[in-house]
């Protein structure tokens, strides 16, 4: 049970064990010995000190002057540092280089501890440093450095420890501690799902070690290590998890779109064939095309061509392959005709553009008569997360392994529908015998305010609920539905921005917006095409700004 960070002062502390104990029931056979040791010594600390750790370990950086390490609910920090300095988990007296010096002491303290060195006493910290590295390259203990100096600085040991722990019960490291204080103040609710016995992210001690070092990697890669250094890492960072193998296949495609800024034609081209990123396929044809190796690109294009992946893929290849072929001295190749879709031009005042085109296109639609939402990609996408709510967050093996998961960690996988096949077979019937309607307003009650994939709580509130249910037809719906479906990570976005409703009359229309000089996106001619094959009522709103009056 999480404490209550108003109620309890030592929620953080309560929490921290939490994290443990679950570790224990779940990881226990993936833990090193270091690790277990840990979680066996730390219960047995007295509270104040196991309170001091977690704290150091929820804040930034690994170095501490004793005077920021003061709680109230903690009391004297020598006094609960003292069982910790005996473990060796936290140091009294670190070695520091002189980086690490300068970012513990402040200015009148470093012109004090350098007081014979500095030329120029006066001059900013960042000179000072300057002045000072040259002279000091070596690293020492703080006593070394600054002898008397009246106050101890901490520095915490295992913080490397406690973020694999971190990883193990989130699964990631973008996750922290936080997630609990969030979650118990209401800030973020999460559907509570059942977790069975084999509801972990790792299956092995080796899926840390990897998991850890693709994070690594990729933090090397954001900060400017050169890609050929964090792929000579990457390529042997090998998993049977996954779930793994995923975020390698991303790492790769980060690694090949960096050697595409950096014009590294030859180097992307070894890369994107190691991912697996269904993107990969498309820019490693783009490089070769780059590389005018035309011919090579053809071959690759036309072998995608004959099962693309989804219908991003496809719709790249058809812009692809006539443009390759007329490069090769072929004829002339007819393009897919863009749909039919209704187009209206609309002048407005320029005063209104202050509220954004598509606000200002959705006041003067209002005037015509019937409601019209800025929906955006928010309200089929929130009525299917309604009506498929059980099947989306069903218990499946490895779908969730922690409390704090706003969607199964599958979610984006080509297999997310055909494990849960059956599961949204039964949701995507209750469209065919009414039964919807009643699914839908029932889990818009009872769920409201948790995290969703799909379901963005202030955009669809009970007006706009009600008025789409009573306008939107069961066969578009359940088109759209299957739509998603097919390609959850693409076919999510593109949607119309607005849709006007008429209750009375139960019909509706969307209105994608489209400012000066703005132009239609992949993902919405996509959507606009899908609209059209299937009868949904769409149009395509072209704004212009009237001239300023004189």
């Amino acid at each position: 049970m999480i404490a209550h960070p108003v109620s309890d002062p030592f929620y953080y502390l309560h929490n921290f064990q939490q994290v443990l104990d679950w570790l224990l029931l779940r990881y226990a056979d993936l833990l090193s010995e270091q690790e277990h040791d840990f979680i066996h010594q730390f219960g047995q600390q007295p509270q104040a000190a196991r309170a001091m750790l977690v704290r150091m370990v929820m804040r930034k950086g690994q170095l501490f002057r004793e005077s920021k390490l003061e709680y109230a609910e903690i009391g004297p920090s020598a006094e609960a540092l003292a069982p910790l300095v005996a473990l060796a988990w936290v140091d009294d007296d670190a070695v520091l280089s002189l980086e690490q010096l300068f970012q513990m002491l402040r200015k009148d303290e470093i012109v004090d501890c350098f007081a014979t060195a500095l030329t120029r006493p006066r001059a900013a910290k960042p000179e000072l440093f300057e002045q000072l590295a040259p002279l000091y390259p070596e690293p020492r203990r703080l006593s070394e450095w600054y002898p008397g100096f009246a106050e101890v600085v901490y520095a915490w040991r295992l913080q490397a420890l406690c973020d694999r722990l971190r990883l193990l019960f989130f699964g990631n490291l973008h996750q922290d501690w936080s997630e609990f204080v969030l979650a118990d103040l209401g800030v973020l609710r999460y559907e509570q799902v059942a977790f069975s016995a084999d509801s972990r992210a790792m299956r092995e001690r080796n899926d840390v070690e990897v998991a850890l070092a693709l994070h690594e990697c990729a933090e090397q890669l954001a900060a400017g290590v050169a890609v050929e250094q964090v792929l000579a890492r990457a390529e042997c960072l090998h998993s049977l998890n996954p779930w793994l193998e995923r975020r390698r296949a991303r790492l790769l495609f980060q690694l090949g779109q960096q050697c595409e800024r950096e014009g590294n034609w030859a180097l992307a081209q070894q890369i994107y064939p190691l991912s697996a990123h269904p993107q990969a396929p498309l820019r490693h044809i783009r490089v070769l095309e780059r590389d005018e190796q035309w011919a090579a690109a053809l071959n690759l294009a036309e072998a995608v061509s004959e099962q693309p992946l989804n219908a991003l893929q496809a719709q790249a290849l058809d812009r692809v392959l006539p443009r390759l072929r007329r490069k090769l001295g072929g004829p002339a190749q007819p393009r897919r005709s863009a749909p039919d879709v209704h187009r209206v031009d609309l002048c407005l005042p320029r005063e209104h553009s202050t509220l954004g085109v598509e606000r200002a296109v959705q006041q003067h639609l209002e005037e015509e008569g019937g409601q019209v939402f800025y929906v955006e990609n928010c309200l089929f996408n929130g009525l299917f997360g309604l009506l498929c709510w059980d099947a989306i967050f069903a218990p499946l093996p490895g779908a969730f392994f922690h409390p704090f998961q706003r969607s199964p960690q599958d979610l984006h996988d080509p297999g997310f529908h055909a494990r849960r096949e059956a599961l949204f077979g039964d949701c995507l019937a209750q469209l065919e015998d009414g039964r919807y309607h009643q699914t839908i307003r029932a889990n818009h009650t009872a769920k409201r305010g948790l995290q969703s994939p799909f379901v963005v709580w202030e955009v669809l509130d009970e007006t706009l609920l009600e008025q789409a249910l009573a306008c939107l037809p069961a066969e578009h719906l359940s088109a759209c539905f299957r739509r998603l479906l097919e390609d959850i990570k693409h076919n999510r976005a593109g949607m119309p921005d607005l849709i006007q409703l008429w209750p009375e009359a139960r019909r509706y229309r969307m209105i994608e917006v489209k400012g000066p000089g703005d132009r239609l996106q992949d993902n919405q001619l996509r959507w606009i095409a899908f609209c059209s094959e299937h009868g949904l009522p769409v149009e395509v709103c072209h704004v212009q700004w009237a001239p300023q009056a004189s």
